[in-house]
């Protein structure tokens, strides 16, 4: 029988480093999502600030506490990462566990903001999205929940299927941009 080798989404892809931007896979935390049912808005804020010292995010925010965080992810959704809910949530909210979806990239660097402009269509500059900004958007053609949660690194969060094209794609953009600032 096959032994099978549990190995993370960008594994063997990562890191990938020029002089001025970085990228780098983060570690694999739990990640669960949090939709709250019709009326119950409220009361699942509540409950996540009473258990663990966090609310319901407004649209686009990211919220933290230790190595815990919240991030709004899309209209009346939630991803709840670094933690699991308590069972009492299941009361309010549908909660399904994200873990195994998605691959999250980390991008640093005095360049990273210039690399993300090249393939994200939202305004990322430091007024529209500061520290503590969540958005739902794409990254070329694939689905992305970009997270800012500390100055000068931005976490992409893409489903895991599509690892291997968000790196070639952030790294090729990454050498252009890096290029460019040569010159």
């Amino acid at each position: 029988m096959a032994e099978l080798i549990p190995t993370s989404p960008a594994h063997g892809l990562t890191p990938f480093t020029l002089a001025d931007v970085a990228l780098h896979e983060g570690a694999m935390i739990p990640i669960w999502s949090i939709a709250p049912y019709r009326g119950q808005e409220k009361t699942v804020a509540a409950h996540l600030q009473k258990t663990m010292g966090l609310g319901f995010p407004s649209p686009g925010a990211l919220l933290s506490k230790g190595a815990v965080s919240i991030a709004w992810s899309g209209y009346d959704q939630a991803f709840l990462m670094g933690g699991a809910p308590d069972a009492g949530l299941s009361a309010h909210a549908a909660l399904s566990d994200q873990s195994d979806a998605w691959v999250r990239l980390n991008l640093s660097g005095p360049l990273a903001r210039a690399v993300l402009a090249r393939l994200v269509p939202i305004d990322l500059s430091a007024a529209a999205f500061p520290v503590s900004a969540a958005a739902r958007s794409m990254l070329g053609h694939m689905n992305l929940l970009i997270l800012h949660a500390e100055e000068g690194v931005f976490t992409l969060m893409i489903y895991r299927s599509m690892a291997a094209t968000a790196v070639h794609e952030l790294s090729q953009v990454m050498r252009m941009v890096s290029a460019r600032a040569a010159i």
